[in-house]
């Protein structure tokens, strides 16, 4: 009896010294109406770690020292959300926490300015704004004596957060490690000079990602690298077919990434910072387009396939499938089957498929346009070559000198391209 006392007591007073996590300020509409009367900002920093990924705490304590979870040589994620005119919590704010721990051993910061944020005057939210990254350039100085270093700062900022972002890294003069915008606000910021909004100039690396262009985020790119899931619809400068050029299959080569894939969304884009810098550095402008999938992990593979054709075919629709290694055909989306051969003698198709494959074989078939079909007609076909656009470290399949027969699928048993026709067709 004594025995379970005492444990007992042991545990309560654990629990005694435990403090309670810090929750994010959750607002309502009710708090949008007052802030029409009586506006007020206020700054929360939320710390977690992965000793602390359930338990947010704060950055500093009462006493103004670090939290002594806080590793200042590690790298520190900065998360800030933005607008929010009925002051409910960020849905996803708990999410980002889980996989961005998951994903490195790091420091992440949520930047709670809900009481800031929560408003319907979007004007004031802007002037707010400013105020916020005035305030937390004041507790990264603060981090800087306690021995961090701003190329350790990743700022992460969702629409008006990313432009918080911007702000805090204009203080700094440039010098923070990284900047993602995440759909940066587009309302107020759309067409302003580079010390009015987000700039690539505001880190040592920018990348943003434009998934809203035709509502309230912004158009135009921002970034070291900028990139427009599922067509991010019009970008001002660019012709209008440029995302039809990439859907023919006209804008599939990273010729400046031959070392590596193209450029990946997300977390890892940083693997290409040099190349990127340096391609801003002679002005070139990097902008990248893709599809995703509407379920997890929301990720599509992409292939593009090259054939010379019989000088015969003209107007036309060209399938493509794929068999893989367990006899399983693979359908794809093709973004442009039908195709007017008249003089072309290389016609590029880009596919997407749901999943990556290990390729046994490649299902071609070709279908006249015209009425009058020809079910005996057959069509010479100099080359086939299938190159992953996904991975293209991974050797191009080829087929050479092979026959077609109209409206007839045939399956093709490929082999390693040759060297030589690898530089032909992707390089030229």
């Amino acid at each position: 009896m004594r025995v379970c006392i005492f444990l007992c007591l042991m545990c309560w007073a654990r629990s005694e010294n435990k403090r309670p996590c810090l929750e994010f300020s959750d607002l309502s509409i009710k708090d949008s109406f007052r802030d029409l009367f009586s506006p007020k900002m206020q700054v929360f920093l939320m710390t977690y770690t992965r000793n602390t990924r359930n338990c947010a705490e704060p950055l500093f304590e009462q006493d103004d020292s670090l939290n002594v979870n806080f590793n200042a040589s590690k790298r520190t994620v900065w998360l800030i959300h933005g607008y929010r005119p009925i002051g409910s919590v960020p849905s996803w704010l708990q999410n980002f926490v889980r996989v961005l721990l998951n994903q490195d051993d790091m420091n992440i910061v949520v930047v709670d300015w809900n009481q800031g944020a929560t408003t319907f005057i979007y004007n004031r939210a802007i002037k707010n704004a400013r105020k916020v990254a005035v305030s937390l350039s004041e507790y990264i100085r603060r981090l800087l004596k306690h021995g961090a270093s701003l190329d350790n700062f990743h700022f992460i900022g969702m629409s008006l957060g990313a432009h918080i972002s911007g702000f805090v890294g204009k203080i700094f003069q440039g010098q923070l490690g990284r900047i993602t915008g995440l759909d940066p606000a587009g309302p107020k910021f759309s067409g302003k000079p580079s010390n009015g909004r987000l700039d690539y100039t505001d880190a040592k690396f920018v990348d943003v990602i434009h998934s809203d262009t035709d509502g309230l985020g912004i158009k135009e790119p921002l970034g070291h690298i900028d990139f427009y899931p599922n067509g991010g619809k019009k970008q001002p400068g660019c012709p209008k077919s440029i995302f039809s050029d990439y859907k023919a299959g006209s804008c599939v080569d990273c010729d400046d990434f031959k070392k590596k894939s193209c450029p990946r969304l997300g977390y890892q884009a940083e693997l290409w910072k040099d190349v990127l810098i340096e391609r801003k550095k002679r002005s070139l402008r990097t902008t990248m387009f893709l599809d995703t999938t509407g379920t997890n992990p929301f990720c599509t593979y992409y292939f593009v396939l090259s054939i010379v054709l019989d000088d015969t075919m003209k107007d036309g629709i060209i399938t493509f499938r794929l068999l893989n290694h367990l006899g399983r055909i693979e359908e794809p989306r093709l973004y442009a089957n039908n195709k007017s051969f008249y003089k072309v003698q290389e016609v590029k198709i880009l596919a997407q498929f749901l999943n990556d494959i290990n390729i046994s074989s490649i299902g071609l078939a070709y279908y006249q346009s015209s009425k009058q079909q020809c079910s005996t007609c057959q069509y010479r076909i100099q080359r086939l070559v299938l190159k992953s656009v996904t991975y293209p470290e991974r050797p191009p399949l080829c087929r050479y000198d092979f026959v077609l027969k109209e409206s007839k699928e045939v399956f093709l048993n490929p082999c390693t391209c040759k060297p030589e026709e690898i530089q032909h067709t992707f390089f030229h």
